[in-house]
């Protein structure tokens, strides 16, 4: 493996309060089943990757039981997500990352296109003398970021959830004068034609299945 950490950020699978715009397409249960197997083949596709290290930033914290089952299952390190907003999470984690990786990739969970070879990519255009690499998503923001240093300037003031982030981050990336590599872009599952994307796209039947077993694990006991 090469000397890359690959960053989960994730929320626990709680109904109610995940994917909270589709509750009204699949119910609260529903949403919050799909959520669990869309971290799962977040966890399963960085595995694949194997880039190097691999860790799962919980949130609210990472005493959740699915948490655990991700530890078990996808050998992922748990750790839980610093104090803040997003950008401020993405500081601390990017922070402590790169004060002992040389490379640090962070992605989420609602985009199950981005796959193992796209992190390669990823990797690749850092080894190769970029500075940071963006993964953009149609909706104007990105599904995956990626840097060699970091500067509190790619995080402080976005307006996370909007869609100017992705242009956002370029223009501080002008700013900083670093140089970046951007991938294709992908799609996030956030809406019910979203998942209706999903379902036809062979994704959910294919690749999450892996996330039905934390579901067999809790009927079980």
């Amino acid at each position: 493996m090469s000397s890359t950490v690959v960053m989960v950020f994730a929320k626990a699978p709680r109904p109610g309060e995940v994917k909270t715009r589709l509750i009204p397409l699949l119910g609260a249960d529903g949403a919050a089943a799909l959520h669990a197997r869309l971290v799962a083949h977040a966890l399963a596709t960085a595995r694949a990757a194997a880039l190097g290290r691999l860790e799962l930033h919980c949130a609210p914290d990472a005493t959740d039981p699915f948490f655990g089952f991700c530890r078990r299952h996808y050998g992922a390190v748990l750790a839980p997500q610093a104090e803040g907003g997003l950008g401020a999470r993405m500081a601390a984690a990017f922070a402590a990352a790169l004060a002992v990786y040389p490379r640090a990739l962070l992605i989420g969970t609602d985009c199950p296109a981005l796959g193992a070879r796209h992190l390669r990519e990823a990797e690749d255009a850092l080894l190769g003398g970029c500075d940071a690499v963006l993964g953009p998503a149609e909706d104007g923001g990105y599904v995956l970021i990626g840097l060699t240093r970091t500067d509190a300037r790619l995080y402080d003031g976005i307006a996370w959830g909007g869609d100017g982030v992705l242009a956002e981050t370029r223009t501080r990336l002008r700013a900083l004068g670093w140089r970046w590599h951007e991938l294709e872009t992908l799609w996030d599952v956030d809406r019910p034609d979203d998942y209706e994307r999903l379902l036809k796209s062979g994704i959910l039947d294919a690749k999450l299945a892996a996330g039905t077993q934390f579901e067999r694990e809790k009927e079980s006991q």
